[in-house]
């Protein structure tokens, strides 16, 4: 079973949110989604100052198996991208939930819980799923 963090949201595309103060929030792909794609060889994340809106491609995650579109969860605007993701794309494999984070956003609506999953809910769509 892959680690699911109770602090964060999930969305059925394996991404997760990590909320912050005064409506900023992370996101990074799930521990089952690096799992799945096997050591990552590249990873570009989206530019500062680009405005997302919730379920738009917004990053790609490369391993030797496959590359992967990311998509945002929630609309905002891009405040920061990893920037340790560039040298070292294996910081997703290794610590996906922290240092593999890939960008950070503020809000530009108030988060849609009916859209994301708990960490319960997530567990049980992988298990729903097959993983």
């Amino acid at each position: 079973m892959s680690n699911i963090p109770n602090d964060l949201r999930y969305t059925k595309s394996h991404e997760w949110v990590r909320a912050g103060k005064d409506g900023a929030v992370e996101i990074g792909i799930s521990d089952h989604a690096q799992g799945a794609l096997g050591d990552l060889v590249f990873v570009e994340v989206p530019e500062p100052g680009r405005s997302l809106s919730a379920g738009e491609a917004c990053a790609v995650v490369e391993s030797v198996k496959a590359a992967s579109d990311v998509y945002c969860p929630v609309s905002g605007k891009v405040t920061a991208g990893n920037p340790a993701l560039a040298a070292q794309p294996e910081l997703l494999n290794q610590d996906p939930y922290g240092a593999g984070w890939l960008f950070r956003l503020q809000i530009s609506a108030p988060i849609d819980d009916a859209a994301l999953m708990s960490a319960a809910g997530y567990a049980n769509f992988l298990a729903a799923e097959g993983h």
